[in-house]
């Protein structure tokens, strides 16, 4: 599925996207999700960090109470000014 990454911003933090995109589905593709939404890929990862698919299959499609969560809080605040293109290392946390 193609996107225009200049009118797409990204699922979560909705900075624009850049060169690379990923597609991530909010409720997990294991547990029934078909919709898929444009992310970065540090983004994506973070979500995958962060959260079990159990808690995805919950609320993941709630971006804003996704967003509320104090770990992610956290890294929207740190990505916020970072360019689109921007990675590093995300660190596995247990997911809850």
């Amino acid at each position: 599925m193609a996107i225009d990454a200049d009118a797409a911003p990204c699922w979560l933090c909705r900075r624009p996207l850049g060169r690379r995109v990923e597609w991530h589905h909010p409720v997990p593709k294991s547990r029934g999700g078909r919709e898929r939404v444009a992310v970065h890929p540090i983004c994506h990862r973070t979500l995958h960090a962060t959260f079990a698919n159990a808690v995805l299959a919950r609320s993941g499609a709630d971006r804003d109470g996704l967003a509320a969560d104090p770990a992610i809080a956290r890294f929207l605040d740190w990505i916020a000014d970072k360019p689109s293109d921007f990675h590093a290392v995300t660190h596995r946390r247990k997911p809850r």
